[in-house]
């Protein structure tokens, strides 16, 4: 391909993208950050240029991480086996002094920083910050304990607004301020990033996962579902084609888009540029609920 051609392309393919910066310029875009795009170093850079590029664009992003191998690792470092229940983590006390450490320090700053490095203007918030995420202990109806696991009972979302406004790209980390207790909480990420997007008004929320998106048959690719009203959830649930690990995921999305969110995307981190994808072209790219 000669330069000119070249030259050429690369322009069709900014003038494409023209009307999808148009349509979310000045709105609120909140990712949750997960899974192997946060452990692949490659995945890793196509996340945070996307990030950079959508911020200079014009596009609100804000950033919610969770950390679990990182965490892993550190518990491993003291001797200590990571424990799950109903899949999600056992905290004790001095598994969550490690994933406050973990999160709101190394992979909340980690991120900061290579956001830093690519030309964006990256601001580290842990949960407690400000009031940003207030929870209860989680409980559900059979008296499971997940230790200091908490539910988010209420979202101030001033400090993550007053970010924006200053032309940063928030980095929220997912350990909320307990009210029903003298400790934080760990706080599951997708739920979180679900939360935080209602709060803000987002126009749309993406969960950055190891899969797809949403399939009729999870062993072939060609069954998935690209685009989805919350209404045909129901049916879904009861049919068995939501199920396992997707269900808290599906009903993240479902919550943010009965609660004001334009759109919610469960969407393939493993897909360089996946963000990009989605958010500034015609193919897209997972499972969009709306």
């Amino acid at each position: 391909m000669d330069i000119q051609h070249d030259a050429e392309l690369k322009a069709r393919i900014l003038v494409e993208a023209l009307p999808f910066i148009q349509k979310y310029y000045g709105q609120t875009v909140v990712v949750k950050y997960g899974g192997n795009a946060m452990i692949n170093e490659e995945l890793k850079d196509a996340v945070i240029h996307d990030l950079v590029l959508l911020n200079l664009v014009g596009i609100k992003v804000v950033v919610v991480h969770g950390g679990g191998p990182e965490i892993n690792e550190m518990l491993a470092k003291v001797g200590k086996e990571a424990r799950f229940v109903n899949g999600l983590r056992y905290t004790d006390r001095e598994t969550m002094d490690i994933v406050q450490m973990v999160l709101c320090g190394k992979v909340n700053k980690d991120l900061v920083t290579l956001l830093q490095k690519a030309g964006g203007r990256g601001i580290g918030l842990g949960g407690m910050d400000g009031g940003l995420f207030q929870a209860r202990r989680m409980t559900d109806r059979a008296g499971t304990d997940y230790g200091y696991v908490g539910d988010i009972v209420d979202v101030d979302p001033a400090p993550v607004i007053d970010m924006l406004a200053q032309g940063y790209i928030p980095v929220v980390s997912t350990v909320a301020r307990g009210i029903d207790d003298e400790t934080n909480y760990n706080i599951n990420a997708d739920t979180a990033a679900s939360k935080l997007a209602v709060a803000l008004g987002a126009k749309k929320l993406i969960l950055l996962t190891d899969v797809r998106g949403l399939m009729l048959d999870p062993k072939d690719d060609s069954t998935l579902l690209t685009n989805l009203k919350v209404s045909e959830v129901p049916k879904l649930m009861r049919d068995g084609v939501i199920k396992g690990g997707m269900i808290p995921k599906v009903d993240c999305c479902v919550e943010a888009v009965r609660k004001g969110v334009d759109q919610a995307n469960i969407q393939d981190g493993r897909v360089k540029h996946s963000i990009l994808i989605e958010l500034l072209s015609r193919a897209g790219v997972g499972t969009m609920f709306q």
